[in-house]
């Protein structure tokens, strides 16, 4: 089973972040080699956290050493090697790990891509459960592989393909 905890703070909108996140999270373990975590008889928690640039601009400069915001951060909790092992575990509840959204970063480049920011989120939060999943965009092949399960997971919400152009024509 998996639980998501969302947690939106300043200067977030008022939303139903709660069910985005939880819709977001199931589309993309759905689409991922690792979709039995759903049906795992242990709890896989996910948290989801939605702040400000400022905020994630200091957490991606603790844990990156990057001085600059960005639009998602992905803290795993569980190994990429161990996570086919979490239904077997009888801990009763496993961490997958954190997903941190930026406010300001994610609203600009919802405007630039032309899509509504929940669904920019949406597709954040997919990619960064792949993320807690083990998956990367290190080189071309990873990057394609990534692209493709978050494209899926786009399609199962009824959501636009994040790597196409939405622009509107100026």
């Amino acid at each position: 089973m998996i639980e998501v905890a969302a947690l939106r703070e300043d200067p977030w909108p008022e939303a139903d972040w709660e069910s985005l996140s939880d819709k977001a999270v199931e589309a993309a373990i759905s689409a991922s080699v690792q979709s039995a975590l759903a049906e795992t008889a242990a709890t896989v928690e996910i948290a989801v956290r939605l702040t400000s640039d400022a905020e994630v601009r200091t957490l991606n400069f603790q844990y990156r050493q990057q001085d600059k915001p960005t639009n998602v951060l992905s803290f795993p909790m569980v190994q990429p090697d161990l996570i086919e092992t979490l239904g077997n575990t009888d801990d009763g509840e496993v961490l997958l790990g954190d997903i941190v959204l930026a406010y300001e970063t994610c609203a600009r480049e919802a405007a630039e891509k032309g899509v509504p920011l929940a669904d920019h989120a949406a597709h954040l939060i997919v990619h960064g459960v792949l993320h807690l999943l083990g998956y990367d965009h290190i080189d071309d092949a990873e990057a394609e592989a990534m692209e493709d399960i978050e494209r899926a997971a786009m399609s199962a919400l009824g959501l636009h393909d994040p790597y196409e152009d939405h622009e509107t024509p100026q």
